[in-house]
């Protein structure tokens, strides 16, 4: 097989700048070089990316693929990833069993499931340590916003509440086949020292969601729209949007929540 047809479908932008690949594959840092460590890659497509995270010693590199011509492509090409390379849908493995130990995750993630890969990454967030991404520009930039930017939201505190974020770099969209209609952007996850909220984690998530419903609303319609009228108390924070809140104040909001419900 020459090469893999890329698949509307399943978000596929093929990315062909080598250069590019290895800057992805060097930003994935490790805790120590003296036992080598569990890299999941999401989406290798061609392997563009995984023959340079095959190079590394300080890794095992294991590959989460969902097309069958993929696979196909990367098992006559990389058949030393066959062992590890799992073909099925990243969104539905059991990271937990099958990587009891933990796992980093990198990849060039397809645009139509980058939101659902990173809450997948908040699901594990106690066995992922670290997470590189490539995603479109507009949602990497959303997501590394501190409060008070227009683009801050849901994914925004969510992640910020288990990690530390970090925009790397902008990718042009001319470095990909197809090339996408808008640029990408490499992020970096790294877990923070938080291993548990300080409120109802399943709470924080609902009223999160809740307040960033009605965007341009200040909270309290935000809120009442899903919670009700809160027996007619009201919280400071009502006057506010959600936008302009940060992690702390939201786990304040919800445990407030908790008590008015």
């Amino acid at each position: 097989m020459s090469e893999v047809r890329a698949k509307k479908a399943l978000g596929q932008h093929f990315l062909t700048d080598l250069n590019i690949a290895q800057k992805i594959c060097n930003s994935l840092t490790v805790r120590t070089e003296a036992e080598p460590e569990a890299a999941l890659e999401v989406g290798p497509g061609m392997g563009v990316l995984t023959q340079y995270l095959l190079q590394r010693t300080d890794i095992v590199t294991y590959a989460a693929e969902i097309d069958g011509e993929s696979v196909e492509y990367l098992n006559a090409h990389y058949p030393q990833l066959t062992p590890r390379l799992m073909a099925g849908d990243f969104l539905k493995m059991d990271l937990q069993t099958i990587f009891p130990s933990g796992v980093r995750v990198i990849g060039n993630f397809p645009y139509n499931i980058s939101s659902q890969i990173f809450f997948k990454i908040i699901e594990n967030r106690d066995i992922v340590p670290q997470c590189v991404g490539m995603i479109q520009k507009e949602v990497a930039v959303r997501i590394a916003e501190p409060p008070g930017s227009k683009e801050y939201g849901i994914l925004s505190v969510l992640l910020q509440a288990w990690y530390d974020i970090e925009y790397l770099f902008t990718v042009s969209e001319k470095v990909f086949n197809p090339p996408p209609k808008v640029k990408s952007a490499v992020i970096r996850l790294k877990r923070n020292s938080t291993t548990k909220l300080d409120c109802d984690e399943k709470l924080f998530v609902k009223v999160v969601k809740a307040s960033f419903g009605q965007r341009r609303k200040m909270l309290r319609n935000s809120l009442k729209a899903v919670f009700g009228n809160f027996g007619g108390a009201e919280h400071p924070l009502f006057t506010t949007r959600a936008e302009q809140l940060s992690v702390a104040q939201f786990v304040e909001l919800t445990n407030w929540v908790a008590e008015h419900i």
